[in-house]
């Protein structure tokens, strides 16, 4: 179980420099950033499961294109999200998500969610809110899509999980990279080109979503979904670092308090499943 926390809180790492990316591609049609995001991680996989031999198709096709599509859908309302609201703000919200996972996880997979882990989970929510504060600069709409989007990453976590040892991790990140592709494509009139230092963030967002996209398919196949998928609230704690040693941002004391109640919460969730 600690090598799947360990892969979450590298995944964590991964993403939060995505979303940063993201967010400085605002000027781009948010379905060709997934194209972005995704196109890089293909390149990749593709060949390599290839020359390994690593099932292109998988047995447990259904689940495999319910997990592509829920992730392909779930990633382009984040994208639409992202563009229309503050980062912060987008990331916080979509941690909401291991609330969703933890109820379909229990509902679907029988997995047993203590009370105190019901806790816990609360404890890392009210936490993130905290550190966001309210911002008014949420519209309606922005929310509701962000919230859905949420509740497909917690049916992603949860199909993962169950798809667990049945299949190779490279070819439940295949699915998710094949139906974001070909889903993208269908808005490819509304695309321009890259210029500049463009490129970079093109590459960069490309890089980052590879690994943490392949950490994050590690960490659900080496431990529970309740226990791991808490752990990616830290993105906003490295966005935070983040902010704070590039850029000189401070924080005052409430947005402390959210970060400690939101690692606090994550922590303790860890150690409730390590004591069970």
């Amino acid at each position: 179980m600690l090598k799947g926390v360990i892969y979450m809180l590298i995944a964590a790492f991964a993403f939060s420099w995505m979303n940063l990316l993201a967010k400085y591609l605002e000027d781009f049609h948010p379905l060709q950033v997934v194209f972005f995001r995704c196109i890089g991680t293909f390149i990749f996989i593709f060949p390599y499961m290839i020359i390994k031999k690593v099932p292109i198709l998988g047995s447990n096709k259904l689940w495999l294109s319910a997990r592509g599509f829920l992730s392909f859908a779930s990633l382009a309302l984040y994208f639409v999200v992202i563009q229309r609201i503050p980062l912060g703000s987008a990331v916080a919200l979509r941690y909401t998500a291991p609330i969703f996972s933890a109820i379909f996880a229990l509902l679907f997979l029988k997995e047993k969610v203590k009370t105190w882990q019901w806790a816990a989970l609360t404890l890392s929510v009210v936490g993130a809110f905290i550190l966001k504060g309210v911002d008014f600069r949420i519209d309606t709409l922005s929310f509701v899509l962000v919230i859905i989007s949420s509740i497909l990453v917690g049916g992603v976590f949860t199909i993962v999980r169950y798809l667990g040892s049945r299949e190779h991790y490279l070819t439940i990140i295949n699915y998710f990279m094949v139906f974001s592709i070909v889903g993208s494509l269908f808005f490819i009139q509304h695309w321009r080109m890259p210029v500049g230092v463009e490129w970079w963030y093109v590459c960069g967002i490309g890089v980052f979503g590879l690994f943490g996209q392949i950490f994050l398919t590690r960490s659900f196949q080496l431990a529970d979904t309740a226990t791991v998928a808490p752990i990616k609230y830290m993105e906003l704690v490295y966005a935070l670092i983040f902010g704070y040693f590039l850029f000189g941002e401070t924080y005052a004391g409430l947005p402390v308090l959210g970060m400690t109640l939101l690692v606090l919460g994550m922590l303790w969730n860890v150690w409730i499943k390590r004591k069970g």
